[in-house]
């Protein structure tokens, strides 16, 4: 366990995980300075929440000769290692490192760590049910809604039997001791090149997860994505035990000999020891296909940690799928439209096309994130015949794949949905999927999608 009673600790991003950071420090009785670049009016609802602690503030900047003066800094997902402060605070001796890595120094239940580009937030909420609805106790969170350092500040009468934690790759680029008991690596898609300089260096963000993989270690990985399976080559992975999911019907022998979990039409094909076991989905809630992976994942950790079979299907049969991920919204006019905010990356926009037919009325656009949209270029062809462009990636988005359906930019996101209402016919579908994060309009894409809800319940 770290010693910080008494330590000089910085928290830099005063974000939700900024301010749980600070208050489980100051509960720990560090010394403790929080910085942030923006100035204390922009950050009234953070500092509200901190007010009544003895600490100082480094706001509206972050200040060198303060940072080397700490024993520690500790960096909220957002904030990039990579800036030239924190080399120079490394140079000088002092230990940067980040939330999930941090928190895990103080958490001694086993951790179920869940990554990848899409789905991994789903998966983490179906294993959460499957092994509440089992008995077994759980806590779930990290890029979940909930810091992982809140689990730390929980009484020991409140832990739980196993912790899920679902990880970003902001989160594990920090990883050193970090030691998960069970790895979920759901896929691998481009994405946050705005933030890293190539897709290998987000693919090598992505790889801390099994950077202290052991023999104990039960890494739950998908083996229809090659730039997983090329992850799982490396001699770190084969020091655990290794469970393969696939909606490939012809790797059946191989996973059913050694393991893991296929999709076969309407059921799932389990094996994590001598049994073999069957999973239906044929009344599954979530929409699409790709929902099968999701549920495969979940079965695979959630059995290796006592899961009951029983409530698994029952999960699989209950489970609606989680908000702004392909959300079905209303029926309008006869139009269908669904939500899907979450989709803030080219992998999801691809995946939520698959659930639909024709006739799809698309509203993509957000912050430009240096995304390569031409890999939507064929289903777009095929399945959308208007395409509503909004927001700071929308020129981008047209050069790559503009002349492939009805395009058009729009000036406001208000506009955005009007124009895609009218440009409907009765039994066409409206669809929100952005392919972009929601920042330069929206606080989150929790916020867009709720806008979006709110402006397609206004139409008569």
């Amino acid at each position: 366990m770290l010693e910080v009673e008494g330590k000089k600790v910085m928290v830099v991003g005063l974000s939700r995980t900024g301010v749980s950071l600070t208050k489980f420090l100051v509960a720990k009785g560090a010394k403790v300075t929080v910085s942030d670049h923006k100035s204390p009016a922009e950050l009234t609802s953070a500092l509200e929440q901190i007010d009544s602690l003895d600490i100082e503030y480094d706001l509206g900047g972050h200040t060198p000769k303060l940072m080397l003066e700490q024993n520690m800094i500790v960096l909220s997902p957002g904030v990039s290692p990579e800036l030239k402060v924190f080399e120079y605070a490394r140079k000088n001796g002092v230990h940067v490192t980040g939330d999930i890595e941090f928190a895990f120094h103080f958490i001694e239940q086993p951790i179920i760590a869940m990554t990848g580009t899409n789905g991994k937030s789903t998966t983490c909420k179906l294993a959460e049910l499957m092994l509440t609805e089992s008995g077994i106790k759980v806590w779930l969170g990290g890029n979940f809604g909930t810091p992982l350092i809140e689990y730390a500040l929980l009484p020991q009468d409140q832990k739980a039997d196993v912790v899920i934690c679902e990880a970003s790759s902001f989160q594990l680029e920090h990883v050193v001791e970090f030691t998960p008991k069970n790895i979920v690596f759901m896929n691998i898609g481009e994405n946050h090149l705005d933030r890293y300089r190539s897709m290998e260096e987000y693919v090598s963000a992505k790889r801390k997860i099994f950077k202290n993989t052991n023999q104990n270690t039960t890494s739950v990985l998908n083996a229809d994505d090659n730039r997983v399976v090329d992850l799982a080559r490396d001699p770190v992975v084969q020091r655990g035990r290794i469970f393969y999911f696939s909606r490939k019907q012809t790797l059946e022998p191989q996973i059913m000999n050694i393991g893991g979990a296929v999709l076969l039409g309407k059921q799932i094909k389990v094996r994590v020891g001598p049994e073999i076991e069957t999973y239906s989905i044929a009344n599954m809630k979530m929409k699409g296909m790709h929902s099968a992976e999701n549920i495969m994942a979940a079965i695979l950790t959630t059995r290796d940690f006592g899961a009951k079979p029983e409530a698994i299907q029952h999960v699989i049969d209950t489970f609606p799928g989680l908000p702004h991920r392909i959300e079905y919204v209303r029926k309008a006019g006869g139009v269908y439209f669904y939500n899907d905010s979450k989709a803030t990356n080219v992998h999801a926009v691809k995946r939520a096309l698959a659930c639909f037919d024709e006739n799809l009325i698309l509203i993509m656009g957000g912050k430009d994130s240096n995304l390569d949209f031409k890999h939507l270029q064929d289903p777009i062809r095929q399945k959308v015949k208007s395409l509503i462009l909004v927001g700071e990636a929308k020129e981008r988005i047209n050069r790559d794949v503009g002349d492939f359906s009805e395009t058009f930019l729009i000036g406001t996101f208000e506009e955005a949905v009007l124009v895609a209402y009218q440009k409907s016919r009765i039994n066409d579908t409206v669809l929100l999927s952005p392919g972009c994060p929601s920042f330069d309009i929206f606080d989150s894409y929790e916020e867009r999608g709720e806008y979006f809800k709110k402006l397609v319940r206004e139409f008569s």
